[in-house]
């Protein structure tokens, strides 16, 4: 399996510097034993299940490792990145397009980019796009190799319309390095983001467009703890994230940055995890919010059976936050999870785990509210890693199309090997 060996490579950069080599080697051993236990797995009741298709299979070199999430255009096209393959072996920003083609699944590929590694590269995080259509992200590789934002820019009068890409900033360590996840604007049309190490174990960053082009990059607050997650804004213009180590535990916090009137930002940890039988331990992904101000999140690991956790936080009243464990997983409905969380307009959360389930390789799960305050949880669809099938989803977040259909990413499996995108339908 290339997507596997690359997988692991992935493991050991993610956590260089932060972990011991005994705590990557042991996550790969716990993910190999996981994938080697499809035979002793429970199945799960077909019922109720929804039908998955893959869309595109990766070949490498068009792309390999897709461990990001997808977004979409107002024309209906899919946009992602890869980690690794293309021209350079860098990664790749890639767009899926309807097509007639149903041999390929009636989707055609296309690379927009591949990073040549000065420019960027290894892209871990997803893309955003502004209002005229420009692509967004963030790479670990390139500038000053410590990682690098980027714009990718459709060039009208390039030959097949091609698209022209442009580094708006190189990290130098000091103000962050390895910048993992995806971007998000204000209303000003400012970008911000985290870097998971640089300039003490993580930073937040405002990156603004300067008069006469370039961009001025300016970090706000030095987190620490390794914030691999994302950042969104309240309606207050504050922002929240997680962080997979720190907080009073050692096991992950979530925190909110609040702007004060001469420029600075001022952090609250709002939630510190426990990892004892109840409580999760280390949150990774985007957090995201509800109507009423509640925050809802995943934790890679801990729970009543150590394979992870959906949470919810709630503001107390007087201030402060309580913590509620949505789901603890149990292994044969999923383990692990780095992806977010997403609704769907009924107030059910989606989402996905990145192995377990009824094969081993991972699942795609919904979680529905129930009386008393509790939640049911679903598994929508095991994956095989069959040759035809994906495996491994688990490293990114869903998204709905306008008819309720999801679509995601697998890091590993399809016809080659190197991952997919596809298509789950109810």
């Amino acid at each position: 399996m290339h997507g596997k060996q690359q997988f692991e490579n992935l493991i050991s950069h993610s956590f260089s510097g932060t972990a011991t080599i005994a705590l990557a080697l042991a996550m790969v051993f716990t993910l190999t034993v996981l994938l080697n236990q499809s035979a002793q797995a429970q199945t799960l009741p077909a019922d109720g299940s929804w039908t998955e298709k893959v869309l595109h299979s990766f070949n490498g070199t068009d792309g390999s490792v897709p461990d990001a999430g997808l977004i979409f255009d107002t024309a209906g096209n899919l946009y992602g990145t890869t980690y690794y393959g293309g021209t350079y072996d860098y990664g790749t920003v890639f767009e899926l397009t309807r097509s007639h083609d149903t041999a390929h699944g009636g989707w055609t590929e296309k690379v927009l980019h591949s990073f040549n590694g000065a420019d960027g590269g290894n892209l871990f995080g997803g893309l955003i796009l502004d209002a005229a259509g420009n692509l967004y992200g963030t790479g670990n590789a390139g500038g000053f190799g410590f990682g690098t934002v980027f714009e990718l820019t459709r060039s009208p009068n390039t030959a097949g319309g091609g698209w022209t890409e442009k580094v708006l900033h190189s990290f130098n360590g000091t103000d962050g390095a390895v910048p993992d996840a995806a971007l998000i604007f204000d209303a000003a049309g400012n970008l911000y983001g985290t870097t998971t190490y640089g300039g003490g174990l993580g930073n937040v960053f405002e990156l603004t467009p300067a008069a006469g082009g370039g961009w001025t990059e300016k970090v706000l607050y030095n987190v620490g703890n390794v914030p691999f997650g994302g950042l969104i804004f309240d309606s207050a213009g504050n922002l929240y994230g997680t962080t997979y180590y720190g907080g009073t535990y050692g096991h992950g916090a979530v925190f909110e940055l609040t702007p004060v009137a001469d420029g600075s930002w001022t952090e609250e940890v709002l939630y510190s995890f426990h990892n004892n039988d109840a409580d999760g331990a280390g949150p990774y992904p985007t957090l995201i919010f509800d109507a009423a101000g509640n925050l809802y999140g995943t934790t890679y690991n801990g729970g009543f059976y150590g394979y992870g956790t959906v949470f919810e936080l709630m503001p107390a009243a007087g201030g402060g936050w309580t913590e509620k464990v949505l789901h603890s997983f149990n292994g044969t409905d999923g383990a692990y999870l780095f992806g977010g969380l997403i609704f769907d307009a009924a107030g059910n959360l989606y989402g996905t785990t990145v192995v377990g389930g009824s094969h081993g390789y991972g699942t795609v799960f919904e979680l529905t509210p129930a009386a008393g305050g509790n939640w049911t949880e679903k598994v929508l669809y095991s994956f095989h890693n069959n040759g035809t099938d994906g495996a491994e989803p688990g490293w990114a977040s869903l998204i709905f199309d306008a008819a309720g259909n999801l679509y995601g990413t697998t890091l590993d499996g399809g016809t080659y090997g190197y991952g997919t995108v596809f298509e789950i339908t109810p």
